[in-house]
């Protein structure tokens, strides 16, 4: 009988142990909007690969040129290299079909609210679609601030794995990002969230479920009342949101904020908080419905409180 002959490969560990793969090496995002974007590049920029779905294969080209463009940006102020804006994008892929998410770690939803009356069950049924198709462990996230986690959790068959991650505008630069707990969501859920904050340098701020987290609930009443002061003649759309950014140290004044977001979504904000909350401080003002009826609503339309021009402010829009 012939002696079998042992070879060194059949000592190499790593041919019998498959190393578990590292949850935190990618992400997915739902949604490639003004949001979705932003995530995108921070997670890419730390080394995160970065996929993304969007409806049709034309937002996704459309979304893949706009990440193109916000990085040429950055290279035309000096911020990055042309060779880093390769290795960031990179990182990144567009997809319309839901099932590239399986060896994702976590899966944000980030879909604009823009064009929709009641986006709450679109979110529905996206955490549906994710969790059709990740494993059990997948931590599903939703970036929204005036939706509860709870109610969109509710269609999930592990509830548990569900967290607030609502990061703030620009998600680049603002240094947090809030991590919200419902009444259901594990220890587990919320380690895995706080270690994929430190992967983005991100400071995380615990908060317990409720409509408006802590930001959007402060900021909302902001927005409405230097609206009030306009309205009353008090100070003109620059001066105010100096004030609030050379005075306090905002990194946008209330009316650039409200641009930035999106008039639409602010409204939509204040409607969720009011009928939360039922407050008159989240009504939204006139000036902001008046903005919104007349389709001005911010960059996103190129004019708002201020005029754009891809993307860059101009001046203050006539009324």
């Amino acid at each position: 009988m012939a002696e079998k002959i042992e070879k060194l490969e059949d000592y190499n560990i790593s041919k019998r142990v498959k190393p578990k793969a590292n949850p935190l090496a990618k992400i997915g995002i739902i949604g490639c909007g003004e949001m979705g974007q932003d995530i995108a590049l921070l997670c890419s920029s730390h080394g995160i690969d970065v996929v993304f779905i969007e409806i049709s294969a034309l937002r996704v080209k459309e979304a893949i040129n706009e990440l193109n463009a916000k990085l040429d940006e950055l290279i035309n102020r000096w911020g990055i290299t042309g060779s880093e804006k390769r290795a960031v994008m990179s990182r990144i892929k567009g997809y319309t079909d839901y099932n590239v998410l399986k060896k994702c770690g976590i899966i944000i939803e980030a879909v604009s609210t823009h064009g929709y009356e009641n986006v709450i069950p679109v979110k529905k049924e996206i955490f549906k679609k994710i969790e059709n198709v990740v494993p059990k462990e997948t931590i599903i996230a939703t970036n929204s601030s005036t939706i509860v986690i709870s109610e969109l959790a509710s269609v999930l068959n592990y509830p548990e794995r569900a967290v607030g991650l609502h990061f703030l505008a620009p998600a680049d630069r603002v240094k947090i990002v809030e991590v919200v707990r419902s009444l259901v969501t594990s220890d587990e859920a919320i380690d895995f969230v706080e270690k994929f904050a430190r992967a983005i340098d991100k400071k995380v701020i615990h908060v317990n479920e409720s409509a408006g987290n802590i930001s959007t609930r402060l900021i909302v009443p902001l927005i409405n009342e230097a609206c009030e002061l306009y309205l009353e003649g008090v100070g003109n759309i620059k001066d105010i949101d100096d004030t609030m950014k050379l005075g306090y140290g905002l990194q946008l004044g209330p009316f650039e904020m409200a641009d930035k977001i999106g008039l639409d979504k602010v409204a939509k904000w204040m409607d969720n908080l009011f009928k939360e909350f039922g407050d008159k401080k989240y009504i939204a003002s006139p000036l902001i419905k008046k903005l919104v009826r007349s389709n001005r609503l911010g960059r996103i339309s190129e004019e708002g409180f201020y005029s754009y021009k891809n993307g860059i402010k101009t001046g203050v829009a006539e009324d």
